[in-house]
């Protein structure tokens, strides 16, 4: 599954791609999961933002499209084959698709359809419960070696079992929990942990993240960038 480092590549190279394009038409599987493409139509793209696992893309000045890439979602771009193009690939995968102004169209792809689509108010996530209740960003100010300890100590669970709820922090899955409990020393079936080894993983989480977006993310199976390339971290774990 697409962890920080993965959504976060992806994130920067699709913002300069998206940024200040009307979406002209789009369509969804008639899955719940992915329908709500349709209801961008129309819109004008802003920013591209991320928060955790989540791509967020804002489409004007009260709303926002989320998109979830599941375990196996990938974004990609093309080329209109006609000014009337409406299908977005013969993949038989494709779940969703946007023709944006001026003939490309970005489409996700989701094998195994664990993704979501959905467009909603800015900041309103009532139907989307784990985007709604994410904790800080690993790599933000908010995500202290305190904030991590006072977390931590108000669970029993398992360490690794802790970092990968979301409510600790935000975006940290498998790969990147196991390579910051190696690299920080910690047990990953620990249930409590000193302020002093809770500021080491604290360290560790932020450095494995880091190099995981500067590596382009970790590619095992099915992740490919925006681009269509494979990530390079998984060289260094």
């Amino acid at each position: 599954m697409p962890e920080l480092p993965e959504v976060e590549t992806i994130r920067r190279q699709l913002a300069p791609v998206l940024a200040g394009r009307r979406i002209v038409a789009a369509a969804g599987h008639p899955s719940p999961k992915f329908r709500d493409a349709s209801e961008s139509v129309g819109a004008t793209i802003g920013a591209v933002r991320r928060r955790g696992k989540y791509l967020l893309v804002d489409l004007d000045a009260d709303r926002e499209m989320v998109l979830h890439l599941g375990m196996t979602g990938r974004v990609m771009l093309r080329r209109a084959r006609t000014p009337g193009d409406r299908l977005a690939s013969e993949d038989p995968h494709v779940r969703a698709w946007w023709h944006l102004e001026g003939g490309d169209v970005l489409q996700l792809a989701d094998i195994r359809r664990f993704g979501r689509v959905a467009v909603v108010q800015h900041g309103a996530y009532a139907g989307l419960p784990t985007l709604a209740a994410l904790g800080p960003e690993p790599l933000s100010d908010a995500f202290t070696p305190e904030a991590l300890y006072a977390a931590l100590r108000r669970s029993g669970v398992r360490i690794k079992t802790q970092l990968l709820n979301q409510r600790v922090v935000a975006g940290v899955g498998n790969i990147y929990a196991d390579e910051a409990l190696w690299a920080s020393g910690v047990d990953p079936g620990a249930r409590r942990l000193s302020a002093i080894r809770a500021a080491a993983l604290h360290e560790a989480v932020r450095t494995v993240l880091t190099a995981g977006i500067d590596n382009g993310g970790t590619t095992l199976r099915d992740y490919r960038t925006f681009t269509g390339e494979v990530g390079r971290n998984q060289h260094a774990l």
